[in-house]
């Protein structure tokens, strides 16, 4: 196992000490918030991410073990197991070497080398592979096959065999694979009369560039233009000087064995090789563009989930539409929905007055305290309308992404929230709660629904839920959640929770009211000792019984503050109240053991500041208010605006048009960027310069320079 810390280690750059540490705990069941917040000890102060590498690596060193173990059997099996053979698989760490040394052994379809070894043809290949200068006529005449054949048949077979050892041999693979790196080309074309259906894949009709510099959208673009049946796409590289370095490695001398090895070379090269290794650089590529898409999108959803909440006001949330009118509804500062309705301020019933003295009296009646208002179809001009009312002095308008509101409001978690309600208010509570508090609504709605990516239905779906889940855990952890108003879903993103503790945590909480004390949780049904010291940090308990209960210091450090509180001669309530008190404190005193000055410095600034959360105060937004339409843009104008998602490309930002600007890469700063994610964030409000509006394409581009 030793290898295995080691090469974790080597993989993730972090040492191998702490490597060891976090491995241990995470197959004792800790989780990565757990580890990386309550264990810096252990792990040497690693981030989550960093936890999270580990983890990761150790998911893959361990699938790494177990298709060694099926290789051996596999190999075992045959009778061909040598103990060469056993202590080359059992040393090798690299899944693509591995495959090469049990490719020979792999069980294929009938191929034709293996029907010419059933005909008994191998001697005659083992000769010809030796290169003498005896005349192949006397070779093949001196040989004995299982089944008659002709001289021509027994050469095909002989150089059949040939060709596939070529195929599978090791140094032949790598040669190749070298070349494939340095030399190959991504290609591109259009399929016959497709020309006019794939109009959005024109830019890929012709397309050839070096796959080393092919990024991430325009490979995942082709590989959707081939899916879709309008391109065909290949990798591929130049097959003479390739070929010339395989053939180098089996063809010796200048007879007629070494002409008949070099045949089966070229045969085994443009047969067998070439495609395998060009498969394997398409899926190579394929995985890695994939993982620059899922990064772009995990930093995205990251940035979304920790946008700014309004926090708890009272909050009047509007989900707008033309021809079916405008869904109102009021929550309380919970979230609970008091009130709905339908106003139709815009035409084609334009009832302005009456839309008017609704809002203004809902306002007035549940005394609104925030109104929040969907982005989508109708967004600008109901919050226009809305700007314009005489409304009491204080309430905030805010426009707010309802991307994936139309997915939650027909889903499982929102029937079951509103059993009663129909789609419209659903669509609207959710509009309203996302101000609130965008990380608690937006953990009900499938990640990859929100809008915020670039080709995640062409990505790897598995790897992108995971990807997108561990986001989730790792938001909802730094953040905390408050344990007697969470919802069922929020909960089951807590560490050590999941789904059906989630449940029983929201049934005993119906059932006995709110807890008092995280200690409490342990009377939850199935909520073990293991469950409650890796959730119960994350847990937060407003009002309750012990003071700690409503900050991160975790319940297994309660006896260390009180001790601390004892030596102040005060109560922690006190210690935690008052500044004087907590200045006093000498942490060196309180090391031990198990505690360091890391977790020590973690509990004195949480007593500092308890509960406190971690996200940024939300500041109010208006677009300009005489740009409503494309049609109103001119060249020049230098417009507010919000990022509403990134690529690998550049941002697109809303500046309240209905249709979402580009900044391109090369527009977002006075200087070079690699990565729009290092400048901008989702969310963030800019200023941006129109530099191109293409009416016909009804397309964007703004630029963020000297801005």
């Amino acid at each position: 196992m030793s290898m295995n810390y080691n090469l974790i280690a080597e993989r993730t750059g972090l040492k191998e000490k702490y490597v060891r540490q976090v491995v241990d705990l995470l197959q004792e069941g800790a989780t990565v918030p757990f580890i990386s917040r309550y264990r810096k000890e252990a792990t040497g102060g690693m981030t989550d991410v960093e936890v999270a590498q580990v983890a990761a690596e150790l998911d893959n060193v361990n699938e790494l073990e177990h298709r060694k173990e099926f290789i051996l059997t596999t190999i075992d099996a045959q009778g061909k197991l040598t103990p060469e053979l056993r202590t080359r698989i059992e040393e090798c760490w690299d899944a693509t070497t591995l495959e090469d040394i049990y490719l020979p052994y792999k069980q294929k379809r009938r191929t034709r080398a293996q029907v010419a070894r059933e005909a008994g043809l191998e001697p005659l290949a083992n000769a010809i592979m030796k290169q003498t200068s005896t005349p192949l006529k006397v070779l093949i005449q001196n040989s004995r096959f299982k089944i008659e054949l002709s001289e021509e048949e027994a050469l095909q077979g002989a150089k059949d065999i040939i060709a596939e050892r070529v195929s599978e041999d090791e140094r032949a693979r790598q040669t190749l694979r070298t070349t494939f790196s340095i030399h190959a080309q991504i290609q591109s074309k259009v399929i016959k009369g497709k020309d006019v259906e794939g109009q959005n894949y024109r830019d890929y009709f012709d397309w050839h560039e070096p796959l080393k510099r092919c990024s991430s959208h325009r490979l995942l673009a082709m590989r959707r233009g081939e899916a879709e049946g309008i391109l065909r796409v290949s990798i591929c590289v130049d097959d003479e000087p390739a070929l010339e370095r395989i053939a180098r490695q089996f063809v010796r001398g200048n007879n007629e064995c070494s002409k008949a090895v070099y045949e089966a070379v070229e045969d085994g090269y443009k047969r067998l090789l070439e495609p395998s290794i060009s498969n394997e650089f398409g899926a190579s590529s394929k995985q890695k563009a994939d993982e620059e898409a899922i990064r772009i999108f995990v930093s995205n959803l990251e940035q979304l989930l920790m946008a700014s909440p309004l926090g708890q006001k009272r909050v009047m949330a509007i989900d707008p539409g033309f021809r079916t009118g405008c869904k109102v509804v009021c929550l309380d500062s919970e979230g609970n929905l008091l009130h709905h309705d339908v106003i139709f301020p815009h035409p084609p019933r334009a009832e302005r007055v009456k839309a008017m003295l609704t809002v203004q009296n809902l306002v007035e009646k549940y005394g609104v305290q925030a109104i929040s208002i969907g982005n989508g179809t109708a967004g600008r001009e109901t919050e226009d309308f809305v700007r314009h009312l005489d409304l009491p002095e204080g309430v905030e308008i805010y426009s707010v992404s309802e991307d994936g509101a139309s997915i939650y409001s027909a889903s499982e978690i929102a029937r079951e929230e509103f059993p009663n309600e129909d789609v419209t208010v659903r669509g609207a509570v959710s509009i309203g709660r996302r101000l609130m508090d965008p990380l608690a609504e937006l953990v009900k709605i499938d990640p990859s629904s929100i809008g915020v990516g670039q080709y995640q239905k062409d990505v790897n779906q598995t790897a992108l839920r995971k990807s997108l889940e561990d986001t989730v855990i790792a938001c909802v952890n730094r953040v905390g959640v408050n344990l007697n108003t969470a919802s069922q879903w929020l909960l089951t993103y807590v560490s050590g929770l999941g789904p059906s503790l989630a449940q029983n945590i929201v049934r005993y909480r119906r059932e006995n009211g709110p807890f008092h004390s995280r200690k409490e949780l342990m009377k939850v049904p199935r909520l073990g000792a293991k469950a409650f010291e890796q959730s119960a940090g994350f847990l937060r308990i407003k009002g309750g019984d012990e003071p700690l209960d409503n900050s991160a210091v975790h319940p297994e450090r309660y006896e260390l503050v009180e001790r601390m509180a004892r030596d102040q001669k005060c109560s922690v309530a006190e210690l935690m109240a008052n500044k004087e008190l907590r200045d006093k404190i000498d942490v060196n005193r309180y090391v031990s053991g198990d505690v360091g000055l890391p977790t020590l410095k973690d509990i004195m600034t949480e007593l500092d500041k308890p509960g406190l959360d971690p996200r940024k105060p939300l500041h109010a937004f208006a677009f300009d208010p005489t740009v409503h339409e494309i049609g109103d843009l001119r060249e020049g104008m230098v417009l507010p605006g919000i990022v509403t998602n990134i690529t690998n490309f550049g941002a697109f930002v809303d500046i309240g048009v209905h249709i979402k600007g580009l900044v391109h890469v090369s527009q977002l700063a006075d200087h070079y960027v690699k990565d729009p994610t290092t400048v901008v964030k989702v969310q963030q409000q800019v200023m941006v310069r129109v530099v191109g509006i293409d009416l016909q394409r009804e397309r964007i581009s703004l630029s963020m320079k000297k801005l």
